[in-house]
């Protein structure tokens, strides 16, 4: 398998980190716990996942990271959703467009892991 910053993959889901990372800071100061705190861990998640699985042994393993990945991906849309909600981002499409391109990338490699 090639490097984890070789991937696709990896380097839109560094991209949604940083985005995600400059949107938060516009959230209220009373939520730095909260949501915010929540939804950094989830983004740090998805390409932190992708890069350990890359660099385990085996493809069954390698898989395994990659669906723990896709559940972080879930995880911040939901987390997103509820921002939106709650009022502290205007909009979340650009972001929702982002993630379903993570999702997809990451079927996608999961499908051609399996079938090589």
């Amino acid at each position: 398998m090639k490097d984890h910053k070789d991937l696709d993959v990896w380097k839109e889901s560094m991209l949604l980190a940083e985005n995600i990372y400059a949107l938060i800071k516009h959230f209220p100061s009373d939520e730095k716990y909260g949501l915010s705190s929540q939804i950094k861990r989830a983004v740090v998640s998805v390409p932190s996942n992708i890069a350990e699985g890359a660099a385990r042994k085996g493809d069954k393993e390698f898989i395994q990271f990659l669906y723990i990945a896709m559940g972080s991906i879930s995880e911040i849309e939901t987390q997103l959703i509820l921002a939106e909600r709650l009022h502290f981002i205007d909009s979340i499409e650009v972001y929702l467009i982002q993630i379903e391109k993570i999702k997809k990338m990451l079927f996608g490699l999961i499908r051609y892991i399996n079938n090589k």
